[in-house]
């Protein structure tokens, strides 16, 4: 119990602070438009490849960005939690999956690098599995953490996300 409150604790954290770092940058290119599918939502850097291999999911909210879906087969913990900021619109959502937590920071990171979401930080501590990324510090503020903690034989993941100015 102490590492899951450890572990949201992180991820508030790392979302704050994404979200005060894109306050004083400007954006510079057009923001990725949330409903585009994921071909189209790339940036130039990303390989063509990379959006064709990144799976179909159903988004985390109503107006989630393209990196902001839930896992396959996952169930959720209860409604997403809209949130607003001067980064722009966000949420959170927490859910379970039978997938390793492994395998979800995997997913989500494909995900991320398709949508030209660049790393920040990733973690790995015992078996608990943490990755952030967004759009720099000269970007519209989309920032995606995702933390996935093995619990009672299940995967517990807490998923936030800015869809940026």
């Amino acid at each position: 119990m102490k590492r899951m409150f450890a572990v949201a604790g992180l991820a508030t954290a790392m979302l704050v602070t994404g979200c005060q770092n894109a306050d004083d940058a400007e954006t510079t290119e057009p923001a990725l438009a949330d409903a585009a599918p994921a071909s189209e939502a790339r940036t130039a850097e990303a390989p063509a490849a990379d959006a064709a291999a990144v799976p179909a999911a159903a988004p985390a909210a109503p107006g989630a960005p393209v990196f902001a879906v839930l896992y396959p087969g996952a169930t959720p913990k209860g409604p997403a939690i809209a949130g607003q900021s001067p980064a722009g619109p966000g949420g959170m959502l927490e859910f379970t999956t039978q997938a390793t937590p492994d395998e979800v920071v995997a997913f989500y990171r494909q995900r991320a690098e398709a949508s030209g979401l660049k790393p920040i930080t990733t973690l790995n501590r015992d078996d608990a599995r943490a990755y952030s990324a967004g759009d720099g510090a000269d970007g519209a503020g989309k920032l995606l953490n995702v933390i996935a903690t093995p619990v009672d034989g299940a995967t517990d993941v807490l998923l936030t996300w800015s869809n940026g100015r």
